[in-house]
């Protein structure tokens, strides 16, 4: 079974105007509603691939239910631990031509009896050859050491754990040797102190954090690198129309975590990854790619082999 965490989801609000204008009032040509967090994201694309998935999370109030109901017409199972707080909403302005601005609420803040809660929640549900993708930021009053705990406990199991955050819970949590991390750029770059504006310096940034088994390292239109020892593969992405970027990077993680948890090969699992990353970036609002246009992307991702080059 795969599990997705979210302990800090949303409602993602979408709307749709013309052009991004300042100081005026915009009207929308389209709104929509999604069920956000980067735990059901990839949830949502799991589905979407015919894989099934209990995505796991902190929700409350009238937003929370909202959540389960739209997860659960969605097929996905879900085991929510409720919260006091009102669950969050993100919105997110798409111009015609484009462009977009996003703005996240902080979200409710949490308690330590409802993070104990979701704690002894996952420890009674991990089993031996599970996978586990945590995903997202943390809500107020949620300590950084939160997912470095649940590593712990998860791994203990005998399951596998993907991690997907950023800052103090990224740092801890490599520090936890997670089987997988997925950072950009520019959160790899913060967390190894290195440079990451080129491949060969993404695969020295990846090779840095020591202790984890898989690193793969989005970098945008460059494609994802996905990094074990001193060397990896490059999944460079096909062409496609981007209409909105938003939860590709999710989308890419869930390939990853379908296809590692089938048996394939590292080059194809980053190849997977990829074509969904894409696929979900070709579609508007924060739909996600189907399974026949990911298998189509994926015939023309190229992937090719990396080798750390070390001094003599």
């Amino acid at each position: 079974m795969i599990y997705t965490l979210t302990l800090n989801p949303a409602l993602d609000r979408e709307l749709t105007v013309p052009a991004l204008t300042l100081d005026t009032v915009l009207r929308a040509s389209r709104s929509r509603v999604d069920w956000g967090g980067k735990g059901f994201n990839v949830s949502r694309m799991l589905a979407s691939l015919g894989a099934e998935s209990v995505a796991l999370g902190l929700a409350g109030g009238h937003t929370g239910a909202m959540l389960r109901d739209g997860l659960a017409a969605l097929g996905i199972a879900t085991d929510f631990v409720e919260i006091t707080g009102e669950t969050r909403t993100n919105v997110s302005i798409v111009a015609d031509a484009g462009h977009h601005i996003k703005v996240n609420e902080a979200g409710p803040t949490v308690s330590a009896g409802e993070l104990a809660t979701l704690a002894q929640r996952v420890r009674d549900l991990a089993r031996e050859g599970d996978w586990w993708v945590l995903a997202g930021s943390l809500p107020p009053g949620c300590p950084p050491t939160f997912y470095a705990s649940l590593i712990g406990d998860i791994q203990a199991a005998g399951a596998r754990t993907l991690l997907d955050s950023s800052g103090a819970a990224l740092r801890h949590g490599c520090a936890a040797r997670p089987y997988l991390v997925k950072p950009n750029a520019a959160e790899a770059g913060e967390l190894t102190g290195l440079p990451v504006g080129s491949v060969a310096e993404a695969l020295i940034a990846a090779t840095a954090m020591q202790g984890v088994e898989l690193v793969a390292l989005s970098m945008g239109a460059e494609g994802a690198l996905l990094v074990q020892g001193g060397g990896g593969w490059l999944a460079r992405p096909p062409a496609i129309h981007e209409r909105n970027p938003i939860g590709a990077g999710d989308s890419l993680l869930a390939g990853l975590a379908w296809s590692l948890s089938q048996g394939q090969r590292l080059p194809d699992a980053i190849r997977w990854g990829v074509a969904c990353g894409a696929a979900t970036a070709s579609r508007t609002g924060t739909a996600v790619g189907t399974y026949d246009q990911v298998a189509q992307l994926a015939q023309q991702v190229k992937v090719e082999e990396v080798i750390l080059q070390r001094p003599f």
